[in-house]
């Protein structure tokens, strides 16, 4: 199954995508984690981002597409794939629709996590406090003035996306605000798939 995970920042994407990796037995994938595996592999579009790090450059939409689709041509994402974080604006969801198409590939759904903005300021500070509480480092961006920046891009930049997928047929919108197993099997539900009761281990 090949899926896209959308939301704001502190929306749950993450533990979601996660959740679902683990019950369909495909990779979750990150932007951040594939350009720097495609870095540390000297791949061509690999050295194309080093490049374009190294001097301290935006990496381009057609280089993030294109380490996508190396990634997800890989045999360990075969039978699918999880994207958390990609697309981010509806070049990038263009540029990959195209790609995808000529690679005879398709999406299967994709998900939304819809939340209300207001909470999500609780969620962060709560984060970060955990995480200073449990010794852990405290992202950077975990504080209210670098919420509302991010927020504000994903706004004008991300959520476009939501209407360029459900005119396409594929998207699924779900409450991102309840008890993060009800989310878990809400998005289950959209998907129809069953929770791995006989499995103890089971996140679902």
């Amino acid at each position: 199954m090949r899926l896209i995970i959308l939301g704001p920042p502190g929306a749950g994407k993450g533990t979601q995508a996660a959740r679902l990796a683990e019950r369909l037995g495909v990779p979750q994938l990150s932007t951040g984690d594939m350009l720097r595996a495609a870095v540390t592999k000297g791949s061509p579009v690999g050295l194309a981002a080093r490049d374009l790090i190294a001097r301290g450059e935006l990496v381009g939409d057609d280089i993030v597409v294109n380490c996508v689709l190396e990634r997800i041509a890989e045999p360990g994402a075969a039978s699918g794939f999880i994207l958390d974080g990609f697309p981010r604006t509806l070049g990038q969801a263009r540029a990959l629709d195209e790609a995808l198409e000529k690679a005879h590939l398709g999406l299967d759904a994709v998900l939304e996590l819809k939340v209300d903005e207001s909470v999500l300021l609780d969620r962060i500070i709560y984060r970060a406090r955990e995480a200073k509480a449990a010794g852990l480092p405290v992202r950077a961006d975990d504080n209210p003035e670098a919420l509302k920046v991010r927020l504000e891009s994903y706004r004008t930049q991300t959520q476009p996306l939501a209407d360029h997928y459900r005119t396409a047929g594929l998207l699924r919108t779900v409450n991102g605000l309840r008890p993060v197993d009800e989310v878990t099997s809400s998005l289950f539900a959209e998907l129809r798939l069953q929770p791995r009761t006989a499995d103890p281990g089971s996140l679902g």
